[in-house]
């Protein structure tokens, strides 16, 4: 079985030398997902400190960025939103932002019966200024 790269036009450049996604048999990978902007690589909702450093952020912001940039991947690679069946997400503060970030979430996937299976972990950082972060697993027609 041969493993194809996927490089999305419509979301932001990784932030290291990996695809975007790779698709194995009927099953799309996706790397690690953030919510920064494809066009300018902003991250929305942030506000920083004269010295570069985050002041406060708005997860509610990031949480829809990161949804958009999922589907951009999904759409390049020939899934659609319907096909994910598993998603980790990745928060970096869990106590502050699960409420939020569950609300979004089932805006866009307001029956659980047909929702991808979702993990959800508290970490302490992500390599850039983000707070949230999602790695998935779609079903794909080989």
């Amino acid at each position: 079985m041969k493993a194809t790269s996927i490089q999305a036009a419509g979301a932001p450049k990784a932030v290291g030398h990996y695809p975007h996604a790779r698709q194995a048999g009927g099953l799309l990978f996706l790397s690690g997902i953030g919510p920064r902007n494809p066009i300018d690589d902003s991250i929305p909702g942030n506000d920083y400190f004269a010295d570069g450093r985050v002041r406060r952020y708005d997860i509610d912001a990031q949480v829809r960025a990161v949804l958009a940039n999922v589907r951009a991947v999904l759409e390049a690679s020939g899934a659609r939103w319907e096909d994910l069946v598993d998603v980790t997400v990745y928060l970096t503060d869990m106590a502050r932002d699960f409420k939020a970030y569950n609300a979004v979430w089932a805006e866009h996937f307001p029956d659980p019966a047909s929702a991808p299976c979702r993990t959800t972990i508290g970490i302490t950082a992500l390599p850039t200024p983000i707070a949230i972060e999602l790695k998935c697993i779609a079903r794909i027609e080989d």
